[in-house]
């Protein structure tokens, strides 16, 4: 261990520039150097030449167009922190989503002790929401401060007001109802039917704002693939609901939500291939790992669905319970899948840089 001269007692000790009585290399042993320092202000010569902008610009331009190098350093991104609590908040918000779409639909027709059962279901999802989202968030008081700003702009900010603004209109379309105000039920369900449009199909807006290649690069089915299956499970939800009320087989409305189930779920899973195959070497992540395993999952629980609805003549009607069943757990097992395949997408270096210089599908 080398010794060291203390500097006290001994004025100006260690000398300039030294230090344990070596020299410091490249130090000219004087004040001098200080006049290359910002802190002398306008009489520095620091940084005093001026940069060539076209060629920074050019280097910019050959930095996402050029040859992607033989080693991609990285990480080139953080890679999302989502735990388990998002993609269930995802899964629960879709049921309401489409429960509402259920509720509107059902007053449209003229079934209006259906439609009060699809706004109880379209409630009874949505209340596990809210602590779902607190939870990722850490704490309770991080949900308010996302409520005390309005960006239009702002996938997350608009997702926090749409949760808020449905959860109201769902406790006071069901508390009409339990008054008997059925015109104000029909009038409340209407517009929370409006706000769940976009809760429904925020969740798959906010995912393809991000610089994540699986889901930057979806952005154009993500959307609609929120959508459909949120249709599909609020649909199947609330056909549950209504089967163990009571609704006789045969009623016009239980046979009505089996056809949407079953056409969201389909419009789905086409869209997922069609997506798939559209991405090429940037569909890794929803073909790797366990995210790989949950979309494949996820695929044949759609397929089984179907056969199963189409299969209900010979197997009798409860056969068409199981099939709704499916569905829900196919939208689930969707919700993992992709927030999954986001962190597996992040974590592959070399797509997120070609990403940054092909334009792609999608864009």
């Amino acid at each position: 261990m080398s010794e060291f001269e203390p500097a006290v007692g001994k004025p100006a000790s260690p000398a300039f520039g030294r230090r344990t009585g070596k020299e410091i290399k490249l130090h000219t042993g004087s004040f001098e150097e200080g006049r290359w320092s910002y802190i002398f202000g306008d009489g520095t010569d620091y940084a005093s030449a001026m940069p060539d902008l076209a060629a920074i610009e050019q280097a910019a331009r050959d930095a996402r167009t050029g040859e992607l190098p033989d080693v991609v350093q990285g990480p080139v991104i953080n890679a999302p922190v989502w735990t388990w609590e998002i993609p269930l908040y995802f899964w629960f918000g879709g049921i309401a989503a489409g429960s509402s779409f259920v509720a509107l639909a059902c007053d449209l027709a003229g079934d209006e002790e259906s439609a009060a059962v699809a706004r109880k279901v379209a409630l009874a999802a949505l209340l596990p929401s809210p602590p779902l989202l607190i939870m990722d968030l850490g704490r309770p008081e991080r949900f308010y401060n996302m409520l005390r700003i309005f960006k239009p702009r702002s996938p997350m900010s608009m997702g926090a007001w749409a949760l808020t603004a449905f959860g109201n209109l769902a406790a006071a379309a069901v508390g009409a109802d339990l008054l008997g105000r059925r015109r104000e039920a029909r009038a409340l369900g209407a517009a929370n039917a409006i706000v769940g449009g976009y809760l429904g199909s925020y969740t798959g807006v906010l995912l393809a704002s991000t610089a994540v290649p699986v889901w930057a690069r979806s952005r154009l089915f993500l959307g609609p693939i929120f959508v459909s299956t949120a249709a599909a499970t609020g649909a199947a939800a609330t056909r549950l609901a209504l089967v163990a009320t009571g609704l006789p087989v045969g009623h016009p409305t239980r046979r009505a939500l089996g056809t949407v189930e079953t056409a969201a779920m389909s419009a789905e899973l086409i869209l997922s291939v069609i997506n798939e195959r559209r991405l090429g070497e940037l569909a890794s992540g929803l073909e790797q790992g366990r995210s790989g395993r949950q979309f494949k999952a996820a695929k044949w629980a759609v397929r089984l669905g179907l056969g199963l609805r189409f299969a209900r003549k010979p197997l009798g009607p409860r056969i068409h319970h199981l099939a709704s069943v499916l569905y829900l757990c196919a939208g689930l097992l969707f919700r993992y899948a992709w927030v999954g395949a986001g962190r597996e997408s992040a974590s592959h270096d070399r797509v997120v840089a070609k990403m940054a210089r092909d334009r792609g599908p999608g864009t």
